[in-house]
């Protein structure tokens, strides 16, 4: 079973449909133009309700199939939201935005799922019920965590829910999948770091911030290197350093650090945490400075079910002929939310030799779509076959 015809036949009108999301990028919850359109398309594809509004702007489609004896319901998740980078790809199908591009293929995502929703709307060749997803927000605004939070699951009945992500680097149209915790969760923090500012010249009379907050952003490293179990994952990266004064002569009285805390594992996570906190207290302490933490909990760890990982590797293997075991990702995922109420798996579509998500020069590759929407729509036929006969 390679991928199917139809949507090699459907792959202009796909790509167009892609390009267009491309030219018209949108951030977190703000999708409003690309979520009508996909409700509007949703509704012309006849599937049997379209609701608008879940998690602020997401939308869901319900598509029956031909019989409901097996009483199952999966969904399907795509996100649709872009980011804040300038782009740099000279494309045709540029982003028309200033300061908004899709960088990490949402786009592409958001045009697979239209495709197999269409080709799901016209065959119906399945014994259940699929619901597909269209997310908002999921580059840092935890719009999946709303859309749960909005009782979706319940609402649809979803029963178990598949979702899908672009690779940079993975051959084009192959698979790749890993099951257990496949990406981390994210965590960010803030260090508001307070001395005794003064005049340069006379540092004996100040509590020097700037010394303090160094010595910290040093020793924060050794969580990783000297807390945490070499053979585990887990990342703690300071990413910003701002004092209060930024003039030649003069210590500040304040020093902000910002940064992020990436983990695969409850256990590691609050570790982090607790350390941070013991740090920033103990080591400012110890200058005659002090310090206020403010740590705070993102997305969770994305886990995959065995049992449906099993299952979507297997459908890969029908599509592309081969799905390989995906490494360990230290990025986020807030497809996690999705995983933590139902099972499910995630898996990664190559995107070939391309810019990396997230670069102002990546674009999505449109000749994996017929690979992408095959996918989806036999995660539905092969999960809920219509009987014999």
């Amino acid at each position: 079973m390679p991928v199917k015809n139809r949507f090699a036949e459907l792959l202009p009108v796909i790509t167009a449909w892609r390009r267009d999301f491309h030219e018209h990028p949108e951030i977190l919850f703000e999708v409003h133009r690309t979520a009508g359109i996909v409700a509007d398309k949703l509704r012309s594809f006849g599937c049997d309700e379209v609701v608008e509004g879940i998690g602020r702007t997401g939308v869901v489609g319900v598509i029956r199939g031909r019989e409901s004896g097996s009483g199952k319901v999966i969904g399907l998740r795509a996100d649709m939201d872009a980011l804040p980078i300038i782009e740099a790809t000279g494309a045709e199908h540029a982003s028309k935005t200033p300061g908004a591009m899709h960088a990490c293929g949402h786009d592409g995502h958001t045009a697979m799922l239209l495709g197999a929703a269409r080709y799901l709307a016209e065959t119906r060749n399945f014994d259940g019920t699929v619901v597909v997803i269209f997310q908002p927000a999921e580059e840092g605004g935890g719009g999946g965590r709303e859309m749960c939070a909005d009782g979706m699951m319940d609402r649809f009945g979803i029963q178990e829910v598949y979702g899908l992500h672009n690779m940079p680097g993975l051959p084009l149209g192959q698979f790749a999948i890993r099951d257990g915790a496949f990406f981390a969760a994210t965590d960010q923090f803030k260090i508001h770091v307070e001395g005794l500012g003064g005049h340069a010249a006379k540092p004996q009379e100040t509590v020097d911030t700037t010394v303090v907050a160094a010595q910290l952003v040093t020793a924060l490293q050794t969580i990783a290197s000297r807390n945490h179990d070499p053979v585990r994952n887990l990342v703690v990266s300071v990413t910003s350093f701002r004092t209060a004064s930024e003039a030649f002569n003069v210590i500040p009285q304040y020093v902000e650090l910002k940064g992020t805390v990436r983990s695969m594992d409850a256990e590691t996570r609050a570790m982090a945490e607790k350390r941070i906190k013991e740090l920033a207290t103990g080591l400012t302490g110890a200058f005659g400075a002090k310090a206020e933490v403010t740590y705070m909990r993102g997305y969770p760890v994305m886990v995959n079910h065995t049992e449906q990982t099993e299952f979507a590797a297997k459908v890969a293997e029908k599509v592309a002929g081969a799905c390989t075991e995906a490494p360990l990702i230290m990025g986020g995922e807030d497809f996690a939310f999705m995983l933590e109420e139902r099972p499910g798996a995630y898996i990664l579509l190559g995107n070939g030799d391309t810019a990396m998500v997230h670069h102002p020069q990546y674009d999505f590759d449109d000749n994996a779509i017929p690979a992408g929407c095959s996918w989806w729509a036999e995660i539905v036929e092969q999960r809920m076959p219509l009987r014999a006969g």
